[in-house]
């Protein structure tokens, strides 16, 4: 399964993690773990690459997480808010392969 995790402070995303494998197919034809992928490493290539946006992140096999320097940059945001909606999306179409969860910082 894989296991999302948003951040939020001030209702804001802060950053995010993706883990795990689906195992909804096997390697190569696995949609689900191919929609999520594409889904968070556009958004993390679309802060970085497009909107150079200050961020750290890790990514490795079956991993990424990624934060924002400044909360507070709106391009940012709107890229974070519509990845939260897609695998929102994928997590309600594959309930039983991805399943995520929002962490607010209080």
């Amino acid at each position: 399964m894989i296991k999302i995790f948003i951040f939020k402070e001030d209702n804001l995303i802060t950053g995010f993690q993706i883990k795990g494998h689906s195992g909804y197919d096997e390697e190569g034809k696995d949609i689900v773990c191919s929609a999520v992928s594409t889904a968070s490493q556009m958004c993390l290539t679309a802060l970085s690459d497009v909107l150079k946006t200050p961020i750290s992140y890790e990514m490795n096999d079956g991993f990424l997480s990624l934060y924002l320097e400044d909360k507070n940059n709106e391009k940012a945001q709107v890229m974070l808010n519509s990845l939260e909606l897609t695998l929102k999306n994928i997590e309600e179409n594959y309930p039983k392969y991805v399943k995520m969860e929002v962490k607010r910082k209080c």
